[in-house]
């Protein structure tokens, strides 16, 4: 007999989606190793991503055959024609077990599944490796507490949450002891008070600022070193929008994995000196879509100009996210949003809620347009533009339940070399526009 790791990106097929209506799983795609799948091989289930690992184990009950796949709301796209081998799940997990659990097991020291998760299904498991997963199983280290049972989007009382989820009822960060769980609270009404300016970045993630109201921040707070260790504590990050009264769930979070935080400066409570403060780079897990009555975007912020990104706590800088390009990024932001403001638009950026645009504008309460910017230079224009491109298509998919006539701009600092892009856009529904044809896409 034979043991093999089955992994599922959640980003492809919706797993917990699949499990929490109901479903049985009898089957999974195979793409290697089809020969020497036998009835009665044992395997594991992996779960990819930040807030992955160990999910669940059971049996393989035939031998792989070849055919059309079943589409349906679980699938991300149309999987296709693929090889399925039939099983049995004998045991589902509460909560993954993660990866760093068992990379410090010698056992997985050497030809380890877990370094070529990338690859095809199935992954070869050792004898040895097998007795460190059954034993994972065997001894609990699922968490155990209440079930979670909020979608993105529900409101629910903040004294109700806690009632059920334990956790401190006061503060912007609440790690509970009664279930696997950190509470995270944003609140922009509020949280300039104290020098809390949380907001999506230019990084794609969303910038939350850590615990402390006096002095500088540091992770001696409990609620700091439970964000920056939530992997490694197995916890799930909960963002909530509001900070007392009736919260608005928007959906579990992670820590950036290659930047889990940075460093910046706030002033105190009160408008005090200025302070160091962490600011955690907080990363959807899944897709948060929020209900239609959930409105597009707050009030404007002006993008600071003069601020030049920090040295990079972790990894190799983004280029595109140093020095002049951020400085351009900025300007052009800033400037298209003033000629908006000038023909009386509604200018918008986004709350923790929305998709992570540059901005936009309302000409009606259910016509929005959402912008995304992109400085240029000759080296990296088209990969500037495909990334326009793929960020617009993703925010117009995700607002267009939320308003009744969603637009898409592409602003970008000159006209590309490349006219193909302006044709392209236009195929797919984006305005491609630069300085100089404001009304274009303002008129």
């Amino acid at each position: 007999m034979n043991a093999w790791l089955l992994t599922c990106n959640p980003d492809v097929f919706d797993l917990d989606g699949f499990r929490r209506d109901g479903h049985e799983l009898r089957s999974w795609s195979v793409a290697r190793y089809r020969n020497e799948l036998e009835v009665g091989d044992g395997f594991v289930m992996w779960l990819t991503g930040p807030r992955g690992g160990l999910v669940g184990r059971g049996r393989f009950t035939g031998s792989p055959t070849r055919q059309s796949s079943a589409p349906d709301e679980y699938w991300q796209e149309d999987p296709g024609p693929r090889w399925y081998v039939p099983l049995v799940v004998d045991e589902w997990l509460d909560r993954p077990v993660p990866r760093q659990h068992f990379v410090q097991d010698d056992r997985f020291s050497a030809q380890s599944p877990l370094r070529t998760l990338f690859a095809g299904n199935p992954h070869k498991v050792t004898g040895a490796q097998w007795e460190a997963f059954e034993e994972a199983f065997e001894s609990g280290l699922a968490p155990e507490g209440p079930t979670w049972l909020l979608e993105p989007g529900a409101s629910v009382r903040r004294r109700e949450l806690h009632d059920r989820y334990g956790g401190s009822r006061q503060g912007g960060i609440s790690k509970c002891a009664r279930s696997s769980n950190v509470l995270i609270f944003t609140d922009p009404q509020t949280g300039h008070r104290h020098g809390y300016f949380d907001e999506w970045a230019e990084d794609g993630t969303f910038h939350y600022t850590g615990e402390g109201q006096i002095g500088p921040q540091s992770f001696d707070s409990p609620g700091n070193a439970a964000l920056r260790d939530h992997v490694r504590l197995r916890l799930a990050l909960r963002v909530f929008e509001g900070s007392r009264g009736t919260v608005r769930y928007v959906g579990e979070f992670a820590v950036d994995p290659a930047t889990p935080y940075s460093y910046g400066e706030a002033p105190e409570t009160g408008g005090g000196p200025l302070r160091k403060v962490i600011r955690f780079h907080l990363s959807p897990v899944g897709s948060p879509r929020q209900p239609p009555t959930v409105a597009v975007g707050c009030g404007y912020r002006v993008a600071d100009e003069s601020v030049t990104p920090a040295a990079p706590q972790f990894g190799v800088p983004d280029p595109d996210l140093t020095g002049r390009n951020l400085r351009a990024h900025r300007g052009l932001q800033n400037s298209l949003a003033a000629a908006a403001r000038d023909r009386g638009l509604e200018i918008l950026s986004p709350r923790v809620t929305d998709p992570d645009f540059d901005l936009a504008w309302r000409r009606a309460a259910d016509d929005v347009t959402v912008c995304e910017v992109k400085s240029l230079t000759r080296a990296n224009e088209t990969r500037q533009l495909r990334a326009g491109v793929g960020q617009l298509l993703d925010y117009h998919d995700r607002l267009r339940e939320r308003a009744a006539s969603v637009h898409a701009v592409l602003w970008v600092e000159y006209e590309p070399a490349d006219s193909r892009w302006i044709a392209l856009c236009e195929r797919v529904g984006i305005t491609l526009a630069w300085p100089g044809r404001e009304d274009d896409v303002l008129g």
